[in-house]
């Protein structure tokens, strides 16, 4: 993850408060919580080698598979839950989303934008799945199995009763710009929302 990633989650993430960062990774932005903002925070993670890494960085982490649910933890157990690049990567992302929204008062999203003109581009003129900064593997290497654009994820939000508070839309240097704010979809290559239940 990017430095203005890290900075631009943060700052929807309150002093203090109880996060759970579900496919967590190598637990580098628990453990910059943890530093930042005082955070009291969990992590779930299916790779073995990323959570032997999370315990070399003392972030408290579980070993889970997202697709099983999030039924181990009680309705607002935390303030924020953040979902990093990996709602992409899941069977069921609707089903996640409600769950991370029924343990957590918030929840921070984040994904690539497969309506990004380079991705488009390379569909449309080239016959063959993009391979660009946001979706940086091939087709049979990715751990992707849901690509989808940012009116994708409004429809889903709209649909499963769940209200956008913010939206961060990048570039490929994780920049917001002129073009991003205009044209999300079309120049937009991460996504970056905060949301929460109606």
């Amino acid at each position: 993850m990017n430095p203005i990633e890290f900075e631009r989650v943060a700052g929807w993430v309150a002093p203090g408060s109880r996060v759970l960062d579900l496919g967590c990774g190598d637990g580098a932005l628990l453990a910059h919580l943890r530093e930042a903002r005082q955070v009291h925070g969990y992590g779930l993670e299916i790779d073995i080698d990323n959570i032997v890494r999370c315990v070399a960085r003392g972030v408290n982490v579980v070993q889970a598979d997202l697709d099983q649910g999030l039924a181990a933890f009680d309705t607002d157990s935390f303030d924020t839950v953040i979902l990093l690049q990996t709602l992409q990567a899941v069977r069921f992302p609707a089903n996640l989303l409600r769950e991370m929204l029924r343990v957590g008062r918030e929840g921070v999203v984040t994904f690539p934008n497969f309506g990004h003109w380079r991705a488009r581009a390379q569909l449309g003129l080239g016959g063959r799945m993009p391979v660009t900064p946001a979706l940086p593997s091939q087709w049979f290497e990715t751990e992707n199995i849901h690509l989808f654009t940012i009116k994708d994820f409004d429809a889903l939000c709209a649909d499963e009763g769940i209200a956008v508070v913010e939206v961060a839309v990048l570039d490929s240097k994780r920049r917001a710009s002129l073009l991003s704010a205009l044209w999300p979809t079309l120049f937009g290559e991460l996504a970056v929302y905060r949301v929460r239940r109606m």
